[in-house]
């Protein structure tokens, strides 16, 4: 557990010097406040102290942020050669691998993190989607046609198509992986062309204003990235704003509902990475050891605050209660503590409302019938600390088997044949990971093909990769993040046709 220290005494140099330094958003190139003058606070969630105060940013300083990347979009980053987009996101990535250690500690002290997860975990892969998606800048291609217009069958055509950038694009992220998603958004829509203004959340913008400073280190044209900061205000006003040409956003199928709707007024493009309730399916051939470790990796792996969260498990009766009991030693054996702590295996929620929101599920879960075998407690002091949870014998009807938590609760339910499995998996308006426990290839990719979800892993559960595309199926969401995907994401196709005489 964390005590009342200033966690602030336990950054690097580089780290205090950032935190120290006023607070101020990223417009056309330039450090400014918000045009209200106000300001929100950011705070410790291992502590509950604050870290800083950032600029409250209004409609008018979206408004600022998109006419400053209409201007870059229209010049001096459409000027730009591919290769020469390449090459700067590469020099950035180059500079965030530099002051890595930096990033991480920010990571830490602003979300709660394991130090060690933030250094091994979301700096490498935020380091090596830039140099994945930096590649994709001198490689986007169209295609060649050879039409046949059948009404004109005296004449010769060729057609084309040509991949361009969809333009100006506002970018939401949320507060879990706050500098790999900063990182997952803005280096694809580079890469295509376009310009970008990002809204970071609330809880967590640290790491995408230092990802700001290194991008204007690394020459990045002045509006070419825009960070603006505060809460749901700005984000409205970018969803709104006419200029903007699509918004991308990682969050709440809640959120992500308001605004498909808002955005239908300017039919901007949309791609939406939304919540997940993803199941975990144990076939009785498996191994329990890797099982048990497996489910817990998938439930509890950043504090259970992950959209693809393994939180609804599905065991085979034979293997039923030896997985529970195994997953119950394991969560009642975690050190619960300070991300900056060497000890710790679990850190803080993000928040005291996220705290809350987690203890109202386990109350329900009880209240409901859920017999709870492990943890589910908040832990008395400062910082916003809980205990994971396994629930076992969970039911559909129960809200913890069917409402995403975005906490460490596990629902677990035992399941007598595969057809019933895959039944109960695919029962839920979520679709965006799943994963499949098994010694039996053939019964693996026979419940690969029958699962509704954007990901599936087999003997393995949230593995992401800058080349594999990430998105979901049914109400998880639409549109692929990274791979080639990404690239898609960011383009408009036009075709084109010629007359040969």
């Amino acid at each position: 557990m964390s005590d009342m220290i200033d966690q602030k005494s336990r950054l690097g140099a580089a780290a205090r010097g950032f935190v120290a330094k006023p607070g101020r958003m990223l417009i056309d190139g330039q450090w400014v406040e918000s045009v209200s003058g106000e300001s929100i606070t950011v705070f410790d969630p291992a502590t509950g102290l604050e870290i800083k105060r950032v600029p409250a940013g209004t409609a008018a300083d979206i408004d600022r942020a998109v006419s400053a990347a209409r201007r870059a979009f229209e010049g001096s980053w459409s000027a730009l050669r591919p290769v020469e987009r390449e090459r700067l996101l590469l020099k950035l990535a180059d500079l965030v691998e530099a002051n890595a250690e930096e990033l991480a500690e920010l990571e830490t002290l602003d979300n709660g993190k394991i130090l060690m997860m933030a250094r091994y975990g979301d700096l490498r892969l935020a380091i090596d989607s830039l140099r994945y998606m930096a590649g994709w800048a001198t490689k986007i291609e169209g295609t060649t046609i050879s039409p046949s217009f059948a009404y004109v069958p005296d004449a010769r055509f060729a057609s084309q198509t040509l991949r361009e950038p969809v333009g100006v694009v506002g970018q939401i992220i949320p507060w879990n992986f706050p500098l790999v998603m900063a990182v997952w958004k803005i280096a694809p829509a580079l890469a295509a062309g376009c310009t970008v203004v990002l809204k970071p959340a609330e809880d967590t913008p640290l790491t995408a204003l230092r990802l700001g400073e290194l991008i204007c280190e690394a020459g990045f044209p002045d509006g070419a990235v825009n960070i603006v900061t505060g809460d749901a205000g700005p984000g409205a006003a970018l969803v709104d704003h006419p200029g903007v040409d699509k918004i991308a956003f990682t969050g709440s199928t809640e959120v992500g509902q308001i605004i498909q709707r808002r955005a239908a007024d300017t039919m901007k493009r949309l791609s939406l990475e939304l919540g997940g309730k993803s199941p975990v399916v144990i076939l009785k051939d498996a191994d329990v050891g890797q099982a048990v470790q497996g489910a817990a990796q998938a439930i509890f792996f950043n504090h259970g605050q992950v959209c693809t969260a393994g939180s609804r498990l599905f065991v085979e009766r034979p293997l039923y209660d030896a997985v529970i009991e195994g997953l119950a030693e394991v969560a009642n054996g975690f050190v619960v503590g300070s991300g900056f702590d060497q000890a710790s295996q679990m850190g803080p929620l993000i928040s005291s409302r996220q705290r809350d929101r987690v203890q109202s599920y386990l109350e329900s879960g009880q209240r409901e019938g859920g017999r709870l075998v492990a943890g589910g407690t908040a832990i008395d002091g400062p910082g916003y600390f809980f205990r994971p949870a396994v629930f076992a014998d969970a039911r559909p009807d129960m809200t913890i088997y069917r409402e995403e938590i975005f906490g460490p609760v596990l629902a677990a339910t035992p399941f007598d044949d595969l057809d019933s499995a895959v039944a109960m998996a695919n029962d839920s308006s979520y679709g965006l990971g799943a994963s499949v426990w098994t010694r039996d290839l053939l019964l693996a990719n026979r419940v690969v093909r029958a699962l509704k979800a954007g990901s599936v892993w087999i003997n393995c559960h949230n593995l992401l990769d800058p080349a594999v595309p990430f998105g979901g199926y049914k109400m998880s969401g639409y549109g692929k993040e990274l791979g080639h995907s990404a690239i898609d994401l960011y383009t408009e196709s036009k075709a084109v046709t010629m007359a040969l005489g």
